[in-house]
């Protein structure tokens, strides 16, 4: 797979900023954050909760004892990012003082200049897994060297007075270091493990391709830096609303977007992202004239100026029913399907050909086809099945353009209708059709079978005109794709939860609750692929069972423990301000919030009547109050111009407001 070519390595230290990252404590009630127990050289050991899921983590015992001062002993491999992430790390773990090697004899890890033999210190070393004294080092501390090395693998160990962080390469360095960040236990305390971890797929990301506003430039800044964090690798820019990918494709960016990009492309390579272009030329093509093919080359060479090495040419949701000019009918015959593959296997090939094999460091050339959705042959993708340069990687949305599931046999077959291993476009958590007005969509990512790495090259999620709110799927759409065949959707969707809430308990309790308010999926058609608050309903149906039972002993047991879930709902808008500290995050979910706060206290409501209703007879009182604030919380629209399509917000749609209104006649 392609890696852009990094930041310079380091000698000695110049470090820079590594985003906002933050080092998030781990024991997190409700819900768990930790990982299950294993055994550990002193015993049962409970590790935390590490994201993506490592291949291989066992327990070394009791944590490393981080002090004050750190050696760090840094091989030719570790880049600024690496090192300052490692840093930042550490600081956060109580390190004040750091002693750097560029690149001394580690002939023993924890081996202390005879100069500084009095202050026993930690030493902490990173470097390449192919230089034979990192690998000693690793070994030392109890690590293993696999026997394959996997690209951006790596093996970390920590024990006694080191850590070790041996990348497979230099991404690999850099997951590591992003590891490190997660097995922060407390102030001068790290995890003592032993882990080597690999992902299962190349490709692992987003795609910003849904219609609409498109992100704003500090937005995807903003994501590139998330993306680092969760080991994701690759991020497709193709904006349906850039009118030089599409309508205007064939013209020069003006000199201040394209400083836009190539600063997305920087930020990009510091957090070991490809920044992958996307041209968008099928509206208007015109596949036989070399001008037009000139043009697209001479595009994607400007952006390969600007440091971009991946490139893509999107040619969905165009037509094949007509030419874009009288050319093309006379070399390709009449418009259709056989004949719109011919035309497409020659663009692409001519990319492929003459500009990306020109370029030994840019990666094999990405296609998403007009046929994108289904597995079924037809005459166009037999043409690009036979024409396609195999080195062409072709991109499928599964089964549907919104499937509500994807199962392995699913995309073996489409694997094999291509000729190669497909990259799915996962069409989650877009909303931008229909069927998703006034919602927010941040629902575990789900439904996708372990195993697809066997016939994936790699999955990326096409996000929520909202970037941060996205952050919630993405974190569980790249965990996936690293790890599918561990890969746990709640434990995921929690552990998002905590990243977002810094570790706060509180925060991250809040942040459930609204999401589940929030978790209804819908597809193109009338089924939804997941339920609306799934954890609200079974708690008002808990609830329903005991009223219904007449026993005054359970209702008002089951008022007590509804109520107290009421208070969660009503003051979680007022913890997420307080406790999340993305201010994208707050303004972009401000009109989801507002409505919850009302929604919450219409419950409360709600359930004052019922009990007054149980207590005396009365409750009408606060049955109106409830309606009222009920109406008020279904009016907040989506914020103007952010959201495609505008509508009302929904929040627990057909759960929370059905109970509310049927109360009063329970």
């Amino acid at each position: 797979m392609l890696r852009i070519p990094r930041l310079p390595l380091l000698g000695a230290v110049a470090l820079l900023a590594v985003g906002s990252l933050s080092v998030p404590a781990q024991a997190v009630e409700p819900p768990a954050t930790k990982a299950p127990p294993v055994a550990g050289a002193a015993g049962t050991v409970t590790p935390p909760v590490v994201t993506p899921t490592p291949r291989s983590m066992r327990s070394a015992g009791r944590d490393t004892h981080v002090p004050a001062r750190v050696r760090l002993v840094l091989g030719d491999s570790v880049d600024t990012p690496s090192a300052a992430l490692i840093k930042k790390t550490l600081t956060a773990a109580g390190a004040r003082h750091f002693d750097t090697d560029a690149r001394p004899d580690i002939t023993t890890a924890g081996a202390v200049p005879a100069s500084r033999a009095h202050a026993r210190r930690l030493t902490v070393v990173a470097g390449s897994i192919k230089d034979p004294a990192v690998a000693g080092a690793l070994r030392a501390a109890g690590g293993t060297v696999p026997g394959t090395l996997v690209a951006e693998g790596y093996s970390l160990a920590s024990r006694g007075d080191t850590i070790v962080l041996a990348g497979n390469d230099g991404d690999g360095v850099y997951y590591a270091a992003q590891t490190l960040r997660q097995l922060v236990t407390g102030k001068h305390s790290v995890a003592a493990v032993s882990i080597t971890d690999h992902p299962a797929m190349p490709l692992r990301g987003s795609i910003e391709g849904f219609y609409g506003a498109p992100w704003s430039h500090s937005d995807r800044l903003d994501q590139l830096a998330f993306y680092g964090d969760i080991k994701a690798n690759t991020y497709i820019y193709t904006p349906k609303d850039d009118a030089y990918l599409r309508e205007e494709w064939r013209e020069p960016y003006p000199a201040g977007e394209l400083a836009d990009l190539r600063e997305l492309i920087g930020q990009a390579a510091a957090h070991h992202v490809d920044f992958t272009y996307a041209l968008s030329p099928g509206l208007s093509v015109c596949y036989s004239d070399p001008a037009d093919v000139k043009a697209l080359k001479e595009k994607l060479g400007s952006l390969y100026e600007q440091g971009a090495r991946a490139f893509y040419v999107a040619l969905d949701d165009i037509s094949y029913t007509r030419w874009n000019c009288p050319a093309d009918q006379e070399k390709y015959g009449a418009p259709g399907r056989g004949s719109a593959g011919r035309a497409q296997a020659d663009l692409l090939n001519a990319v492929q050909h003459d500009f990306i094999d020109g370029h030994p460091d840019a990666g094999p050339l990405q296609f998403v086809p007009t046929e994108y959705s289904d597995t079924a042959d037809s005459a166009y993708k037999s043409v690009l099945r036979e024409r396609l340069d195999p080195k062409v990687v072709v991109q499928w949305t599964g089964t549907d353009v919104v499937p509500p599931s994807i199962s392995v046999a699913d995309a073996e077959a489409a694997s094999a209708v291509w000729g190669r291993k497909v990259f799915l476009w996962d069409n989650y958590p877009v909303n931008d059709y229909g069927q998703t007005a006034g919602r927010l969509l941040m629902a575990p990512y789900d439904k996708r079978e372990a195993g697809l790495h066997k016939a994936l090259s790699g999955i990326v999620l096409n996000p929520m005109n909202q970037a941060a709110p996205s952050k919630v799927a993405l974190f569980g759409g790249a965990s996936f794709a690293w790890n599918d065949e561990d890969y746990d959707p709640v434990r995921t969707w929690r552990a998002a939860a905590a990243y977002l809430a810094d570790g706060d308990a509180a925060t991250t309790r809040a942040l459930l609750a609204f999401f589940d308010t929030e978790h209804l999926a819908p597809t193109f058609g009338d089924t939804d692929w997941q339920p609306q608050a799934p954890q609200l309903a079974a708690r008002l149906g808990d609830f329903t069972t005991a009223w219904d039972s007449g026993s005054r002993v359970r209702r008002h047991a089951a008022l007590r423990k509804l109520g107290a879930y009421a208070d969660v709902l009503s003051g979680a808008a007022e913890q997420i301000r307080a406790g999340v500290r993305d201010p994208a995050f707050l303004a972009q979910t401000k009109p989801w919030l507002d409505a919850l706060d009302l929604w919450g206290d219409s419950l409360n409501a709600t359930l004052d009547g019922l009990r007054a209703r149980s207590d005396s007879g009365s409750g009408q009182a606060d049955f109106a109050e409830a309606a009222g604030l009920a109406k008020q919380a279904a009016a907040i629209t989506t914020i103007p111009g952010t959201t495609r399509p505008q509508g009302k917000t929904k929040v627990a749609d057909g759960v929370l407001d059905t109970f509310i209104e049927q109360a009063p006649t329970m």
